[in-house]
This record gives structure tokens, C-alpha cells and sequence, in this order.
């Protein structure tokens, strides 16, 4: 039974599927370990690393490998601060996880659902999320995995998670403040017996409510551990509530009809403010928001519907009645603007003043309150506060430029210790998806000018790929898998060069959290797979993508020191590179056509200038870098696509205008330009090159009928253009040797490929270039050409004529928006444009790219549709073998011009969406990045024991010092009850952790619950006899006071005690006769009645258990049988075969 539990957890947790929960004797750290097992046991032991045998078909299971940027749909963020991790959720149920050292992670929820509520179990490595749809997820950082989701019956209103602890408070919509309990060994959020409802907890107030009110705050006060929290109701109603007490401390917001004096947010003196008073409608003002105003939590601020901001003392103990000693100085109000209408406070956060003044100030940030129609601004007020409330002023106000609407806000303290609370940086995301932060130190040491307080210029969020400022243009991405010898200068250089994203200034990256995987920090790793990506401002940026963790590399300057070439400043608008000699090949769309190679040098060198018309030699003294060492001009019209042929010493260059361009690397000249478009114009969007002689002598052609063919062309080039002519170009000496249209009603062509079994080149329409490799052979080869050459044979009865060889013809694969064609090269060579194979799309297709298999040879053709529908199909047969979508994968939508930016590497594609990045595999069976081992962990367990015992030691320090000092000893003393119970209770509170004594108060139900509903949880029908007469309550004899002097004292111990002369030792009554003197005003009868219908509820429930346990023992003994089979299964497997 354990065995196929566990097993059956493994496979949910592999396919992302939240489970119910953990088997009882399962923890999720082992767990974690089990997973990576299957992981690896599914994506390596079954082809991974290296792609699958020559000819197998792949199998998809797209998964994302890497994920950089800020998600579009941002709305809510969380911090740790012990681990250093931001946490931002977005309204399609994306969870971003941002830390140091370009450490970034993506969790994707089941449901695409908006968070509402965000929050960290600091130091755990757990994270909270509320959905709208009130599920109450718990993620694990560590395994990146969902662990635990729970459906809250009403509507969540109000969340906080208790610092230090598992523990977290819900409020909902009917004001019932419950708690929950992470388990971490069962991996489970337990619903403790705690809770409080808004009715008891107004008549323990002494409040008067009409009707049920949410909770629209939950705020644990500082420095109480827990115990002590503060809890809003939506019409007003803050009430600061002792939960081991269960008593209301303080209450604010009803009968406080009087304020002390009002603070106008603009003024900058306390001679400006004015005492002004609050009309009785203003206490049914809806809150909107509300934070601590004060390092230990004296002062809460709280935002209004109406704008206002009110600060309110809650050190004034309030009796349950809600009278207080002093209305007059519980309350102040701010106000940031004088109109009669203005926008609601909808956040508000505190950050403490100086370590010295922390006590006497601060800086209040508040989003709204301004009046209406005025610019979208955060605002920073400080106050300072010499004695209390009475006190206060704002001195000064600073208003932050949004770059976008306001989504959320938060606060990063210096340091994860409680004791040091300044504020390190300020973190503000706007829509869509922009995040900003400042400098702590720059933002509260702001200087005034003529204007005012005029802040600090906000930081840009640091990207990986910077994909707006500057803007991409073109992306692509290169797989050097086997090229161990070039690689060598790459993993050299970005050894010295990786750096994490710059910062203007002197500030630092405040997020420092997670941990690299060790074998990204290997410096001896080799580079196997580069990300290059050019920009609108001519420049070019390469990154290392082995791992997860993408590694700056270096940046490719269109700028040529003392040298001006004539738009070199101009967007990059195609991308080539040649793995064999390391070069890289940047066309402009001024049409200029720079080559790099990547060796690096300084020195003293020479750039060549080569047109048409001249040719220019520069001396330059380069600096450190890859520098341009040939630039080329041979139209003015921008560069569309560009190629390195087989011999890896000609690019050639497709225009814009038509024209194609074959430039001589080596020779530094240019052979030839043509126009491959008949004068339409059209723009040439692919190219590919094919040696015919090579392809003849792989096939086994005799020299005879090589000869024959001694005056054709052994090297062809072809070129594709946007209305689908496609021109055969003599690659030595630059004829045509045809051209034609390929179908005349298709006039979007997207790319094209030749398939060649028998040739070692690898042209594809993503200028993968690769290795020569041996022809494939065997069963499967036979059996897909054998097929090939049937379809052939079906459309076109010719084409055998023209090929020496069924078997090797080669095809020119072409995809457009709506069709996909297949064609006969050799057919297509000697002047035949017929197609054999015409597949119908079904959606419209944007983008396409070729898959290859570990032996070079193209096996599934991978097509991208306007839809956000990725496919999977089969060479030549074009059957679709799987399917995925943009959506399903990374909650994205195809926007416009995508398939610009999107670029492929053997099953591995990279694709933009705003200022996100992502690399997905699409192959089941690769596992290019080596994943899990390379992923970089979220959770840092070193930091963590670190925290939690330099913590441990801090608090025996203190109670070594004083055990019963501080807000322990307080709430000590203020507990009832015998000597003996607080001594137990005293040493409770020293030898259990914050967590265990919290735990032991929410076991327990709220004695105030038992006091408004005692029938339901006290009632023994075992104690009521029915059929006997129902005992009166004896009348209150006179009671012997004489020790006591006043006679209302006399009275009120004469109730309590009904007459006894002890009063130390109190009459014991039976629950019967509370319940007649109290409920039923002494009526016995109508208390028997009610014994009797307790009696049959109970009656029903023990059948109804009955009933239960029956279906629990049949399914027992299904269970039972099925463990004792999976017993005799696993006894006769070996460890290794499990």
C-alpha cells in the first residue's frame, strides 16, 4: 500500500499535478530527492542528453528550460528577508522568483487564476500564494514544485503569515478569523481549532455591530511573537486582539468622534496644522489599507475610501465597554490633497527613521489620496513624533514619477536580523510588467529644491536579455556541441568577463538570494550553446546558455575606433555564425554586412572596407574584445538573411530589394550580386546552398556519368523570396540557372530546407552549422526513403528519371502561412516547380524550424502558428506526431512580430514576449541543459541554518538575561489562574520555540466561542435523564463578608458564588443546571425537551458513523490486498531494476 502511494505521488509530481498531500511517513525533502530521480530516470536513462538513435521519431514534451524578465501580467510581490528572494505573482497564475547572479526561476500554477495574496514562510524555502478563486497554494523553492493547494470555502479577504513560524492568519467575508498551520513532515495546511468570529469578538470589545463585516486586514503587532495581532473590519472597526488572553486590548474606529488634530501631507511645519473634528458619518468610513506606523506597533496607519489617512494609538488599553481614558490623543489625521473628492488610500507601507530615531519617526508610503484626476504618483511622507501622537508633523513630501500604473509595492530591509530595520531599497511594479527600484540611502536623503522634494531617478529593473532599452531586433541561438577546440577561447573569455547586469551608480543589487548549481561554476566547463541577439542600436550581445543561468559573454561594437563606416550605427537585422573558424556575420538594414572573428586580440590590426566600387584598408589599435575586422557593401538595401556555405569561406548575403550577394571571406572581395527577384522586389527571406557533385559521389555515381554532367554546376545556391520564387544560382560563377514561381496562389512564404540524407552539409533555415557525419544506414533508413521515394513516385512520374538514385534524391522542404510543399530538388534543378507532397495547415503558421536527431539527419519538422500552437511533424510523411502551445507552456499569447525574435537549436527554442525571455525543449528524450542537477537552487539551506541558529543563540542570550522580560513576561503576568498553572506556563514559554507555543494556544478553541455557544461544544448527553425531574438551582443563601469593607463587592461575590461562604472553593454545578438557570430562565420542562432533540441528533450521527465505518473497513481490505500483491511484485525485483 505504501509502495503504490508513494509511486503514485512521484508520477503527479512529475507531471506538475498538485497532490493531496504526502504519504504519513514521507517527508518532502526525500520526497524532493525521489522526484529528481524520476526525472532523470524518464528524460536521461531514455536518450536524454544526446537526442534519440538515428532515424526515431522524436517525442514532445515541451518543457521550459530557462525563463528571464518580469512577466506581463505582474500584479503582487513578496520578500524574504533572509533569503533574499523576491517573489512576484501575476493575474494568470505565474509565480516569478527573482534573486542574485542572474538567478531567476518560473512556477507555473495548475490553474490560471490572478493572486491576490503573496507571502514568504520566511527562511523555509515555502511560499504562500492566495488565488482569486480563494485556493491556498504552498511551493516549494527547492524542487520548484506546487506541494500542497487547499479550496477555502468563502472568500478570502485578509491574509498574513505570522513571522518565524508555519503558522498564518485568514480572514474572510464573514469576519471569521481563522488560522492555518503548514506540516511540513506530512506536507499538509492544517485548520487549527482557533478562531475567532466578529460577533464574539465584538461583545468581548463591548462593541454593537448591525450586521456581519469582512476583515479586510490582518496585521501581527511587532515584537509580541504572534500572540497579539491587529484585525480591521471593512466599516472602521481595528481592534488589537491577545490571542493566549482572548480579550480585545485595544478598539478604534467606533465612538472616536474626536481627533487630536489634522496633518495636511503638503505642509512642512507643526505652526501649519489645525485641530479639526470628524462628523459622525466618517467612523462607517470603508478601509482600504493600513500598516504599522512604529518600530513595536504603538501606531497603525490606516487608509480610507474618502483619501484620508488616520493614525491611530493602540497603547491605550480600552475596557470592553470601548471607553477610553483619553479619546482626544488616539488619533491623527493626514490628508494629502484639499479637494472634496479625492482617491481612495489603497497602500499604505512604514519604513523606521534612522537607527537613532526610530522610535520618534519615519517615512509613510502611500499610493492615493490625492484628489482626482491628478498625476499617478507614490507618495513618501516623513514624520517625526517627539512625544506620541500629540506631537507629530510631516516635514517633508515626495512624490515618485510612475512608469506605468501603479500594480504593488514593497519595501527590502538592509538585513534579514529584526533589529536592523532600515530600508536598503524600495521596489515599485507598474503594468505591464515593469519593475523599478530606488536606493534606500538616495531616496530618504533627497534634498529639497526650488520645486520641492524632488526623488531619486528610479532604477531599471537589470534584465538578463535586455529586450526594450536597447530594443532586439533579431535573435538566434547556436548549439557548438562537439566543437571542443573553438569553444576553448569562449569559456576562457567568459571566465573573465561574467558579470551580473550593471547598475547605474553606486548602488548594489539588493536580491542576493539563491545558489548556482556547481557545475555552472566549473570555470573549466566547456561552452556548448550560445544566445546572440542583435539591437536597433547596431550592437550585438552573446551569452553563454549551457546552463539554465544564462552568462553574459561580450558585446560585439558596431563602432570601429577612428574609423567611420557608413552605417554601421544601423539596426541589426540578420545573424550568422560559423562554429568551425569562430566567426560571426551582422547584417544591417543599411545593408552594411560587418564579420567578427572570436579570437581575441589587442593590438595593433588592420579593417578592411570592401564595396563595389573600392576596397579600404584601416589601421586600428584595438583594445580588449572581439573586434570587426571586414565590413562589406553591396547594396544599400537592409539585409534580410544571411549564410556561411559549406567550405565555411563565403557568406552569402539575401537583401531586402531582392538582390543576393555572395561575399569571399578568405579573399576579402565580393564574387557576385544577382537579382533573385525579377524585378518585383520582394524580399529574400531564405537562402541554403547544395553541392550536387559531393551528393553524386556519396551515392555511388560512376565517373562516366559524372562527366556527363562535367558542364552543370557542382555548387548551387538557392534563394527564396517572400512571394515564393525561388532562384537556383550557380555558386561559382554567379548565373542563374533558374527561377520560378513556386505557387502562384502562395505569397507568404516563411522558410525553406533541404532534406539530403546523402550529403554532409546541414543547411537549415536557422544557419545551424554542423559537423560532417557519416550517412545513415540500416533498417529504419531504408524504410523512410522507401517511403519518400513512393510518394514521389505518386505525384510525379518523372522525377525518377531525373534521379540516378530512388534512395537519395534529395527534397527542398518550403513552408508558407497556409501549406507546407514538398519538392523533388533534382526535379527542381532541371526546371520542374511541380510539388510531390502539399500539406494543408490548418492554422495560419508564423515561423518553422527543422529538428535533427543526434546523428545529424533531419527528423521532425517543428511549425509555430499565429494561434500560440506549436507542432510536431514527421519528415517526409508531415503527420503530426505531437502538439503543445505558447499558452499550455509559459501563459503566453502570439503577439505580432514574435516570430521575429524567435530562434531555434535542435529541438531547444528561444522566444521573446515583452520583457520576458524563455528557452523551451520540445524533445522528451533531450536533456541539453542537464536538468535538475544545473538548475540553480532557490533556497539557500546553508543561509538558512546559519539564520535559524544565529537566532536560536540571540534568543537564549535574552532569556538568559531576563526569561520573564520583554512581551513573554508580560503576557505571563497578565494570565489568571493558580500559582502552580503559571509556573507551568513560564517554563512553557522558555523551553518551547515561538511556533510550538503558538501551536499549543491554537489547539485549543477560543474561550470566547465557548462562551457565546456553549450547547454545541458542552453538552454531555450521557448527563441528562430525561424521565427525572430537572433540578432547580438552589436559591443564593446569605454569604459571610465581613472581611470586606464595600457592599457592592458584597453583592457581586454573592452572585458569582451563589452563596457560598467559600469563596476560594466554589459550589461545582452540573451542566444541567447552567443550562436551565440561563437558557431556559428555570423552565424544566422546556430543558428536558431540548436534552431529548440533542439526544436524537446524536442518535443520527452514530449511525451515520456507522454507516462510515463500514465503507472504511471494505476499502481497508482493498487496500490490504493490493499492498500484499505490490509486496510479492517488489520481493522479486532487484534494487536496481526499481
Amino acid at each position: 500500500m505504501f509502495g503504490k502511494r508513494l509511486l503514485k505521488k512521484a508520477l503527479l509530481h512529475h507531471h506538475q499535478v498538485p497532490p493531496a498531500s504526502f504519504p504519513p511517513s514521507v517527508s518532502p525533502a526525500w520526497f524532493g530527492e525521489l522526484q529528481i530521480w524520476f526525472w532523470r530516470r524518464n528524460h536521461l536513462v531514455s536518450g536524454g542528453g544526446g537526442g534519440g538513435a538515428a532515424g526515431a521519431v522524436p517525442q514532445m514534451d515541451a518543457q521550459i528550460a530557462l525563463h528571464y524578465g518580469v512577466p506581463y501580467a505582474a500584479s503582487v510581490m513578496a520578500f524574504d528577508p533572509v533569503q533574499r528572494l523576491l517573489a512576484v505573482g501575476t493575474l494568470d497564475g505565474r509565480i516569478k522568483i527573482i534573486g542574485g547572479d542572474n538567478i531567476e526561476g518560473i512556477l507555473i500554477s495548475p490553474n490560471s487564476l490572478p493572486y491576490k495574496y503573496l507571502q514568504f514562510i520566511q527562511n523555509q524555502g515555502l511560499l504562500v500564494a492566495v488565488s482569486n478563486e480563494n485556493e491556498i497554494q504552498v511551493w516549494n523553492l527547492e524542487f520548484r514544485q506546487l506541494f500542497y493547494s487547499s479550496q477555502w470555502d468563502v472568500n478570502i479577504t485578509a491574509f498574513a503569515v505570522i513571522e518565524g513560524t508555519f503558522l498564518m492568519y485568514v480572514g474572510d467575508e464573514n469576519g471569521l478569523l481563522s488560522v492555518l498551520k503548514y506540516d511540513v513532515d506530512d506536507g499538509k495546511l492544517l485548520k487549527m481549532p482557533y478562531n475567532v468570529t466578529i460577533h464574539s469578538l465584538a461583545e468581548a470589545a463591548g462593541v454593537s455591530l448591525l450586521d456581519t463585516q469582512p476583515i479586510v486586514g490582518i496585521l501581527p503587532q511587532p515584537d509580541t511573537l504572534g500572540t497579539r495581532v491587529l484585525i480591521a473590519y471593512e466599516k472602521g472597526l481595528l481592534v488589537l486582539w491577545d490571542v493566549p488572553e482572548d480579550c480585545a486590548i485595544a478598539v478604534r474606529g467606533y465612538g472616536d468622534l474626536h481627533m487630536k488634530g489634522q496633518v495636511t501631507g503638503a505642509q512642512m511645519s507643526a505652526s501649519e496644522e489645525h485641530i479639526d473634528n470628524v462628523d459622525e458619518n466618517e467612523e462607517e468610513r470603508e478601509i482600504c489599507s493600513l500598516c504599522w506606523a512604529s518600530r513595536g506597533g504603538s501606531t497603525v496607519a490606516v487608509g480610507y475610501i474618502t483619501g484620508d489617512i488616520l493614525l491611530w494609538d493602540v497603547t491605550t488599553v480600552s475596557s470592553r465597554q470601548g471607553k477610553q481614558t483619553d479619546i482626544s490623543s488616539n488619533v491623527v489625521k493626514l490628508q494629502l490633497a484639499s479637494g472634496s473628492r479625492r482617491l481612495p488610500v489603497i497602500v499604505l507601507h512604514w519604513s523606521a527613521g534612522s537607527a537613532k530615531d526610530t522610535t520618534k519617526g519615519g517615512h509613510l508610503f502611500v499610493y492615493g489620496g490625492d484628489d482626482m484626476g491628478s498625476e499617478e504618483v507614490l507618495t513618501v511622507l516623513s514624520l517625526e513624533s517627539s512625544n506620541g501622537l500629540e506631537s507629530v508633523r510631516c516635514t517633508s513630501r515626495m512624490d515618485l514619477k510612475l512608469d506605468g500604473s501603479f500594480a504593488d509595492m514593497i519595501l527590502i530591509p538592509d538585513t534579514g536580523v529584526p533589529d536592523k530595520i532600515r530600508t536598503s531599497a524600495l521596489f515599485i511594479l507598474t503594468n505591464p510588467g515593469q519593475l523599478n527600484f530606488y536606493d534606500g540611502g538616495a531616496l530618504f536623503s533627497a534634498r529639497k529644491s526650488e520645486e520641492g522634494y524632488a526623488g531619486p531617478e528610479a532604477q531599471k529593473f537589470p534584465v538578463a536579455v535586455p529586450t526594450i532599452d536597447p530594443t532586439i531586433t533579431i535573435t538566434d541561438l547556436y548549439s557548438l556541441t562537439g566543437k571542443k577546440l573553438p569553444s576553448i577561447s569562449l569559456k576562457k573569455f567568459c571566465a573573465r568577463q561574467n558579470a551580473g547586469p550593471p547598475i547605474s551608480g553606486n548602488m548594489k543589487w539588493p536580491l542576493t538570494g539563491g545558489v548556482p548549481s556547481e557545475i555552472s561554476l566549473k570555470e573549466d566547463h566547456t561552452v556548448e550553446r550560445l544566445y546572440v541577439a542583435g539591437y536597433q542600436d547596431g550592437s550585438v550581445r552573446i551569452w553563454d546558455a549551457t546552463f539554465p543561468i544564462l552568462m553574459p559573454m561580450f558585446v560585439l561594437d558596431p563602432k570601429v575606433s577612428d574609423v567611420i563606416l557608413d552605417g554601421a550605427n544601423a539596426s541589426v537585422s540578420s545573424l550568422a555564425f560559423c562554429s568551425l573558424n569562430m566567426t560571426f556575420a551582422v547584417g544591417t538594414t543599411s545593408g552594411l554586412v560587418c564579420m567578427y572573428k572570436l579570437y581575441e586580440h589587442t593590438g595593433d590590426s588592420s579593417v578592411h572596407f570592401v564595396s563595389e566600387s573600392k576596397q579600404e584598408v584601416h589601421a586600428v589599435h584595438h583594445g580588449r574584445g572581439f573586434h570587426c575586422y571586414v565590413a562589406f557593401m553591396a547594396s544599400n538595401s537592409p539585409v534580410r538573411s544571411l549564410r556561411f556555405t559549406a567550405s565555411r569561406e563565403a557568406l552569402v548575403v539575401g537583401y531586402q530589394n531582392g538582390q543576393v550577394a555572395m561575399f569571399d571571406a578568405s579573399q576579402l572581395s565580393i564574387m557576385f550580386s544577382v537579382d533573385c527577384a525579377s524585378g518585383t522586389n520582394s524580399p529574400v527571406i531564405s537562402l541554403s546552398t547544395y553541392s550536387v557533385g559531393t551528393s553524386a559521389a556519396k551515392v555511388g555515381l560512376s565517373q562516366k556519368e559524372i562527366a556527363k554532367s562535367a558542364n552543370s554546376p557542382t555548387d548551387i545556391l538557392l534563394s527564396l523570396t517572400k512571394d515564393a520564387r525561388i532562384t537556383v544560382v550557380d555558386s561559382t560563377s554567379g548565373l542563374i540557372i533558374n527561377s520560378h514561381m513556386l505557387d502562384q496562389k502562395q505569397l507568404s512564404a516563411i522558410s525553406m530546407y533541404v532534406i539530403d540524407e546523402a550529403s554532409d552539409e546541414g543547411q537549415t533555415q536557422l544557419s545551424e552549422d554542423k559537423l560532417p557525419c557519416q550517412s545513415e544506414t540500416g533498417k529504419e533508413k531504408n524504410d523512410l526513403d522507401q517511403k519518400q521515394a513512393q510518394g514521389a513516385e505518386k505525384t510525379q512520374k518523372n522525377a525518377s528519371q531525373h534521379s540516378h538514385s530512388g534512395d537519395s534524391d534529395p527534397l527542398l522542404l518550403v513552408s508558407f502561412e497556409d501549406v507546407v510543399l514538398s519538392f523533388s530538388l533534382t526535379s527542381l534543378l532541371q526546371g520542374s516547380n511541380k510539388h510531390i507532397r502539399k500539406t494543408k495547415l490548418a492554422n495560419k503558421c508564423c515561423w518553422s524550424a527543422i529538428l535533427k536527431n543526434m546523428d545529424d539527419k533531419a527528423c521532425a519538422l517543428i511549425l509555430a502558428y499565429q494561434t500560440g500552437l506549436v507542432e510536431l511533424r514527421s519528415l517526409p510523411e508531415m503527420e503530426i506526431l505531437a502538439e503543445s502551445s505558447l499558452m499550455q507552456v509559459l501563459r503566453w499569447s502570439y503577439k505580432t512580430g514574435m516570430d521575429k525574435s524567435m530562434s531555434s537549436s535542435n529541438g531547444q527554442i528561444a522566444l521573446l514576449n515583452g520583457s520576458e525571455f524563455a528557452i523551451i525543449s520540445l524533445v522528451a528524450s533531450e536533456n541539453d541543459f542537464r536538468i535538475p542537477e544545473s538548475l540553480p537552487c532557490l533556497h539557500d539551506k546553508v543561509l538558512a541554518a546559519a539564520a535559524e541558529a544565529a537566532i536560536s543563540i540571540s534568543t537564549d542570550q535574552k532569556r538568559k538575561q531576563n526569561p520573564a522580560a520583554g512581551v513573554l513576561g508580560g503576557i505571563i503576568k497578565g494570565l489568571k489562574g493558580k500559582a502552580d498553572e503559571n509556573a507551568n506556563l513560564k517554563r512553557s514559554f522558555t523551553a518551547q520555540t515561538q511556533s510550538e507555543l503558538l501551536e499549543s494556544i491554537f489547539l485549543k478553541e477560543s474561550s470566547v466561542e465557548q462562551l457565546n455557544d456553549p450547547i454545541e461544544e458542552e453538552l454531555s448527553i450521557d448527563d441528562i435523564d430525561i424521565d427525572d425531574e430537572v433540578p432547580l438551582a438552589p436559591p443564593p443563601a446569605s454569604s459571610s463578608t465581613s472581611h470586606v469593607n464595600k457592599k457592592i463587592t458584597e453583592d457581586e461575590r454573592a452572585k458569582l458564588f451563589e452563596g457560598s461562604s467559600d469563596a476560594e472553593k466554589p459550589r461545582m454545578r452540573s451542566t444541567q443546571e447552567i443550562l436551565t438557570k440561563y437558557k431556559f430562565g428555570g423552565d424544566a420542562a422546556a430543558a428536558a425537551a431540548h436534552a431529548k432533540d440533542k439526544l436524537m441528533q446524536r442518535q443520527e450521527k452514530l449511525e451515520r458513523i456507522s454507516q462510515r465505518t463500514a465503507e472504511l473497513q471494505d476499502n481497508a481490505e482493498n487496500f490490504a490486498s493490493l499492498a500484499q500483491e505490490l509486496a510479492k511484485t517488489m520481493e522479486q525485483k532487484k534494487w536496481w531494476k526499481l
